[in-house]
Parts: C-alpha cells; sequence; structure tokens
C-alpha cells in the first residue's frame, strides 16, 4: 500500500507561533478544499487549476512568522503564502498554499479547525500525492478517507478505492488527528512519481472532485496545459530550494559566532 506523501522532520525543541486567520468575508455552510505542496506538486497543480477555472475572489488568508519568508508574485499580483478564496457558485472556499509547511503541520491543523468553525463548513476536502510504484500504470489509483460513513458510496462512485492500511503524514496527517472527532473531513489521494509536477495525477483528481462536489470542470483541459503547468512549478521549486539553501546558510553562519 503506497503511503500518502508529506513528510517531514519533526523539530519537538522548537516552539512555533499559532496561524493567524484573517477573513474580511465569512460565508457560511461551506464546503473547504485545501491541499498543500507535496509529492509531484499534485495538490498545488489541482488547486492552482480550480482557481484558474472557478469565478472566486480572495476572502482571507492564514499567516504565522514562522512561515519562509518569500513572496510571489502572479500576473502583477503579490500572492499571500496562504490565501483563502471563495466561489459563490459552489460556496466553495479554496485554500492555496504556494509555502512549505515542513515543521508546522500541527499549527496549520489548528488553523484548518478553526477555519472550519468560522464558516461553519460543511466538509473539509483535503487532497494529496501519494508514492506510486515506479512502473507508471495506465490508469492511475486513487484512494479515499473519510469519518463520514454517508459520504463512503459516492466517494467509491468516483472511482477511488477506500484507504485501508497506510501512514499519513504532513497536514493531511495532523489533520486526521486534529479533526477527527471535530470536523466532517474527507481525504483524496492520487498516485504520482516522486520529484516531479504530475499533471496527470492532478488530473485524476480533478475528475474526482467533479463528480465528488458537482464543480463541472473538465480536467482534460489540464492535460492540454500540462507541460506549461509543469514548468511553472518546476521554476517555483528552483527558487523556493535556493531560498531554504540560503535560509540554512545563514543559520550555519549565526552559529559560528555564538561563543
Amino acid at each position: 500500500m503506497p503511503t500518502p506523501s508529506g513528510r517531514s522532520n519533526p523539530q519537538h525543541n522548537v516552539k512555533h507561533h499559532p496561524m493567524h486567520i484573517e477573513l474580511w468575508e465569512k460565508p457560511q455552510n461551506v464546503i473547504i478544499l485545501e491541499g498543500f505542496p507535496g509529492l509531484g506538486f499534485v495538490a498545488t497543480i489541482v488547486i492552482e487549476y480550480l482557481l484558474d477555472h472557478l469565478e472566486v475572489e480572495t476572502i482571507g488568508k492564514i499567516w504565522s512568522p514562522d512561515l519562509q519568508p518569500m513572496a510571489l508574485v502572479h500576473k502583477g499580483k503579490v500572492m499571500q503564502p496562504m490565501e483563502i478564496f471563495y466561489n459563490k457558485k459552489y460556496n466553495l472556499v479554496i485554500l492555496e498554499s504556494f509555502s512549505g509547511v515542513d515543521g508546522l503541520e500541527w499549527e496549520v491543523a489548528d488553523a484548518l479547525v478553526k477555519l472550519n468553525d468560522l464558516l461553519n463548513a460543511k466538509e473539509v476536502i483535503s487532497i494529496e500525492g501519494i508514492g506510486a510504484p515506479p512502473i507508471r500504470k495506465a490508469e492511475l489509483t486513487a484512494y479515499y478517507s473519510t469519518n463520514q460513513p454517508a459520504k463512503v458510496k459516492l466517494l467509491e462512485q468516483t472511482g477511488c478505492e477506500p484507504l485501508l492500511e497506510g501512514m499519513i503524514f504532513g497536514v493531511s496527517g495532523a489533520l486526521m488527528i486534529k479533526g477527527h472527532d471535530h470536523i466532517k473531513s474527507s481525504y483524496i489521494f492520487a498516485e504520482t512519481q516522486a520529484g516531479l509536477p504530475d499533471s496527470r495525477a492532478a488530473a485524476k483528481i480533478i475528475g474526482i472532485l467533479d463528480k465528488y462536489i458537482g464543480l463541472d470542470v473538465n480536467p482534460n483541459e489540464l492535460m492540454q496545459q500540462a507541460g506549461q503547468m509543469e514548468d511553472k512549478l518546476k521554476v517555483l521549486m528552483k527558487k523556493m530550494k535556493e531560498q531554504q539553501q540560503l535560509k540554512d546558510i545563514k543559520d550555519d553562519d549565526s552559529v559560528e559566532y555564538i561563543g
């Protein structure tokens, strides 16, 4: 059984700040969709694609001084590390994150539970990529997990298989623990190859969301735009890696001057 991605090194001795949620609109009874950069950048591609194909407006952000200090400018607009969007037609809230959250997974999960409460959400849907066998299959497998028995039949009708065994790390794992008894949540994972932006796995999840939520978004167009989307993410991955390397160098330099 493949293992969902998002593994991070625990930082037991580091005390982090709680995440701050700023909302200038508070729609109620929404569905919240979230996905963080992870294996194959699957969730990132899905979120970006939906934001490009749905009419959305920014209604808030999640912020912490512990987040990586990197601004992304897209089409002349400064994007927040974790920005909250709203689509009125489907009463859908989408959380986009381009910032890595390694070591902050518990704080992010707490923020998602709080966001769920603030918006009286009907459900939180978490999407992510999972490691696939090295041999590419003609048809990718997708898995689901949910704490809502009434949703099982619908999820299986989308083509998902139940995740019966596995270890779940990252934000999805933290949210499963933090939110299990407090929020209605479902998790959708698609097989992907590590290290490369995977539009094929992202299209699989979009097709599932289309059936599960009824978004009327065609995943085929994503495959036509795959090269452009993957090139964009490769550039972002490179910049994030360079920024982290610079941070590591600075941290090492500061240690040298102690004592």
